[in-house]
């Protein structure tokens, strides 16, 4: 059977207003291997729905069922290895690039694959990125990268990504979108990729969720 996702009647509100919702009633469900394009006007909440799902904030009201099983009854840790989250704005720890890339798999307690992580560098264009290098020095758009890979080199089952090529130039973003390609086609790994470039959600994803109005529906979202 097919690992599979489902969130039903998410509510959440606005921080210092519980009064107003951000969204309510939210539910949905995905394959883990499924690729989703997650479009929306800005403000909708879907950077929160997707850290909501990541387990790295909680709903108000409603519930997460990974593989028929509630969220309650997850290892916090067991959950992210299968459902992965990569932030827009990197977060980079203290030390070296290869500490950065190492730290996941200390983290879950998962062997470091050095050749696998040399690879993921290479196909977005890191091949002679210096390991030893002090990881707060890199540009932001090379941060992005690291963040990627080294949640990659978890093997996860889905990907949570919050439009991490916004701030990569064509070339980095060309990169990334054909690496995730190829981890689907070879591992079966899916996303569900925020985005606000509709030529991009086009590209990447085989499903598109649009969040907007306070509900979620599957179609097309037209740019104001």
């Amino acid at each position: 059977m097919e690992s599979m996702l489902q969130f039903n009647q998410i509510t959440r509100t606005l921080p210092g207003n519980p009064a107003r919702p951000l969204f309510s009633g939210l539910s949905g469900e995905a394959r883990l291997s499924d690729t989703i394009s997650f479009t929306g006007p800005s403000g909708t909440g879907k950077s929160t729905l997707l850290r909501i799902l990541a387990l790295l904030e909680s709903p108000d009201e409603g519930r997460l069922i990974l593989n028929g099983r509630p969220a309650r009854e997850w290892d916090a840790r067991q959950w992210r290895m299968k459902l992965s989250y990569v932030s827009q704005q990197p977060f980079m720890l203290s030390g070296t690039v290869e500490d950065n890339l190492r730290a996941a798999s200390a983290l879950h307690r998962t062997p470091f694959d050095r050749e696998l992580a040399s690879r993921l560098m290479a196909s977005l264009g890191m091949a002679e990125t210096d390991w030893r290098k002090n990881a707060q020095r890199l540009s932001g758009g090379e941060k992005q990268r690291v963040s990627l890979v080294r949640t990659l080199l978890l093997r996860p089952e889905m990907l949570l990504l919050d439009e991490i090529t916004a701030s990569l130039d064509d070339t980095s973003t060309e990169a990334v979108e054909r690496l995730l390609r190829s981890f689907h086609e070879a591992e079966g790994t899916g996303f569900i990729w925020i985005t606000h470039d509709l030529e991009q959600a086009g590209r990447v994803a085989g499903r598109s969720w649009v969040l907007a109005e306070g509900r979620i529906t599957e179609g097309e979202y037209a740019c104001p």
